[in-house]
């Protein structure tokens, strides 16, 4: 028997997260269309394996389309509070692409049906004109069945989705956009790294990144002590490489840093408590802690990170794990600002590179939001 779905039902997310008795699964399936510089080359290209990663030097998967570079034609929606998404607003960053792809950016609570434009003047973004990014899904596939999910790129002219394909995005914008990397722009994949990067990623996002969601959205007992298991164990791994390296490939920052930052800038605040991913904070490790405070520390990481909406996105919206809504006011922030001593490891985060330069005002994190400000 189908269960009718009331008006109510589709303003809540209750039911969206937990099932009960299972292990949570992340769907992974996206639109994997992706926006390069030569489409040619690309549709010449073998098509890759599937990958919750992502993928360099293959072409396109089955039914996806090549879309061209250019330069003011679209527009990343990217949440703040949303760890995925967060990561292509600091790559966005790191590379310099500001010029050439606008930032649109819902508030960060949302419902069974979409993220919402609810902080823009007049409840809508102001470049896309919707609402809801549903709108610009349904615009591209009226009848599209998953996930409204941040990020996703907007082709402006139809204000239809292009991909929200995360893993993919972020890598493209290291290799496809680079006619519009700013000078300095770090190399976040190089190549004499890449063997050993793949599965330092690959282990992040499947005992870390998705980690963390396995232990807060896990439906029976066995499956949240699972879960807290194999997530402690990476962390454990994390603490022990983070004591020789300064950052996860050596001397300066790379794509897999970005990947575990988002996770790290959200644990005190959100998963140790709201997920249950409690076996110590991540101020109580020496390595981790001073870590994720060099990196919140370098312009284009911490900077984008807005606290208050995390903790909002996450208390209201799980309404699986928090019915009540409250949204916490501590854990105090102020200990991001200490100095982390990861100096002494020699390198530097952008090596033969220069940081960016201060973020504009129109998308600085409001004051009070973080302890940058």
């Amino acid at each position: 028997m189908t269960e009718q779905t009331t008006e109510t039902d589709s303003h809540s997310t209750r039911g969206a997260y937990v099932t009960e008795g299972q292990e949570f699964t992340r769907d992974t399936s996206y639109i994997e269309d992706r926006i390069v510089a030569d489409p040619d080359a690309v549709r010449a290209l073998p098509a890759p394996p599937k990958s919750e990663i992502g993928v360099l030097g293959f072409g396109l998967s089955e039914g996806a389309q090549a879309w061209p570079v250019e330069a003011g034609r679209y527009r990343l929606v990217a949440a703040p509070a949303c760890p995925w998404a967060n990561r292509t607003v600091i790559v966005r960053r790191l590379l310099g692409l500001e010029g050439a792809l606008s930032l649109g950016r819902p508030g960060p609570t949302h419902d069974a049906r979409s993220w919402t434009f609810d902080l823009d003047a007049g409840d809508r973004d102001p470049v896309l004109g919707t609402e809801r990014l549903q709108e610009n899904y349904f615009a591209r596939f009226p009848d599209y069945p998953r996930g409204i999910t941040v990020p996703a790129i907007v082709d402006v002219p139809t204000g239809g989705v292009v991909t929200n394909n995360y893993p993919q995005i972020t890598l493209d914008f290291s290799t496809e956009w680079r006619e519009f990397h700013r000078e300095g722009a770090p190399n976040l994949l190089p190549e004499e790294k890449l063997d050993e990067m793949w599965p330092i990623i690959k282990r992040v996002f499947t005992e870390v990144n998705n980690g963390v969601y396995r232990c807060g959205f896990a439906g029976s007992q066995d499956a949240y002590d699972a879960a807290y298991g194999r997530l402690w164990e990476a962390m454990d791994w994390l603490e022990d490489r983070l004591s020789t390296h300064r950052f996860l490939l050596g001397d300066t920052i790379t794509e897999a840093d970005v990947r575990l930052f988002t996770t790290l800038a959200r644990f005190d605040p959100v998963y140790h408590g709201h997920f249950k991913a409690n076996r110590n904070k991540l101020d109580e490790m020496e390595h981790l802690w001073g870590y994720a405070r060099e990196l919140f520390q370098t312009p284009g990481f911490g900077d984008t990170i807005d606290f208050v909406q995390i903790k909002q996105h996450y208390y209201i919206t799980h309404e699986d794990i928090n019915p009540t809504g409250i949204v916490p006011v501590g854990p105090d922030l102020s200990s991001w600002l200490e100095p982390h001593g990861r100096e002494r490891l020699g390198g530097s985060p952008f090596g033969d590179g220069t940081p960016p330069e201060p973020i504009a005002d129109d998308e600085r994190v409001p004051e009070g939001h973080t302890p940058l400000t």
